[in-house]
């Protein structure tokens, strides 16, 4: 008998389903994790109300989801597949580049011209070279991709600073025009339509990442994330389900990065630099990583505390998220999101137990 039709000692000694309770086939696991709860209705409820309550920081609110979408590209190769990371600015100044030169341009090319179509391309370029990277990432153990990862950042951008003819160099990339969004809507200086666009794209990358995880394909990744050799003994194509999760993160990332240059109009070497990749990281462990909310929730959460203690006290204000993360660390586990899922657990049995005393 090959290794792949061996059950281990727990499922070949479980005692056969009874008559009265059908057992629950693998598709319909997969299928009940699928569903949409409804906190999930919740918080895209509260997103969309923020629209109307606080109808003069649509800018900021814009700059939030953008920070929640890189640190979801984070996530998926951090939390669910166990990729270590430090590059992931890269990726994100990479298509925050690529958009801001379809842009400049292509206005006035017509339907070459519009916002969807230059992310297309601020994907794409961020995929094409998270792919063609990911070969050196898969190579040595966390500490090793930590530094190949990092050194990746490094050389976009010195390549940035240095390309001043295509870039602008250190004076960022003037000139960068926005068309309107499917040749109707303009942005404007209130932030009303990249609000709306930032949303939608960021609920469309959201739900595509939900479906991956939720799939016999983001199973595999947390198999390998969990014994990445037993995952290759049973015929698992672990380098292969890496790199793709890989080239799908940078993808992601490089178009929050061309969302950002598209809403602001401009793009400068500070994208691609160290702290936007340690800063998205920072995020998804203040969310909790291996869990897609988390990025968002721990966005919200960084430039809320960033804005409240850089008024208070602005020199001294990554002092205290440095302590914020410390205890963070130290006493809750999964970050934000797993402080909230414990509370729930917590409530709902004291409830049950209320009822079944």
């Amino acid at each position: 008998m090959s290794a792949i039709d061996a059950k281990p000692p727990a499922e070949a000694a479980a005692p056969p389903a009874a008559s009265g309770a059908p057992a629950v086939s693998p598709a319909a696991r997969l299928l009940a994790g699928s569903r949409w709860r409804w906190y999930e209705f919740a918080f895209w409820g509260l997103a969309l109300g923020s629209y109307f309550v606080f109808p003069n920081k649509l800018m900021l609110i814009s700059e939030i989801l953008i920070l929640g979408l890189l640190a979801l590209s984070i996530d998926l190769t951090l939390g669910y597949a166990g990729l270590v990371t430090l590059g992931q600015g890269a990726f994100f100044g990479v298509g925050a580049y690529a958009a801001g030169l379809a842009a400049k341009y292509g206005a006035g090319a017509g339907p070459w011209s519009d916002p969807l179509l230059g992310l297309v391309i601020a994907a794409g370029a961020a995929g094409l070279v998270g792919f063609v990277t990911s070969f050196l990432v898969l190579r040595g153990s966390d500490l090793t991709r930590l530094m190949v990862t990092l050194g990746v950042a490094l050389i976009v951008e010195e390549i940035v600073t240095q390309a001043k003819s295509v870039t602008g160099g250190s004076d960022g990339l003037q000139g960068v025009m926005s068309s309107n969004v499917l040749g109707m809507w303009s942005f404007d200086l209130y932030g009303k339509t990249a609000f709306w666009y930032v949303l939608i794209v960021t609920f469309v990358c959201f739900w595509f990442c939900r479906r991956l995880v939720n799939s016999p394909f983001g199973l595999s990744l947390l198999a390998i994330k969990g014994n990445p050799l037993r995952a290759r003994a049973i015929g698992m194509p672990v380098n292969a389900r890496l790199v793709a999760i890989y080239t799908i993160s940078a993808a992601i990332a490089g178009l929050a990065g061309g969302l950002l240059t598209q809403t602001t109009q401009f793009a400068s070497p500070d994208m691609v630099a160290f702290h936007r990749s340690a800063d998205s990281l920072l995020i998804l462990i203040f969310g909790g990583s291996g869990h897609l909310y988390g990025g968002l929730i721990g966005a919200v959460a960084f430039r809320i505390m960033q804005d409240f203690i850089g008024n208070i006290t602005p020199q001294y204000w990554l002092f205290w998220v440095g302590l914020v993360l410390v205890l963070l660390v130290l006493f809750v586990r999964n970050g934000i999101v797993g402080l909230m899922a414990n509370g729930w657990r917590r409530l709902t049995q004291k409830s049950h137990e209320g009822k079944n005393p």
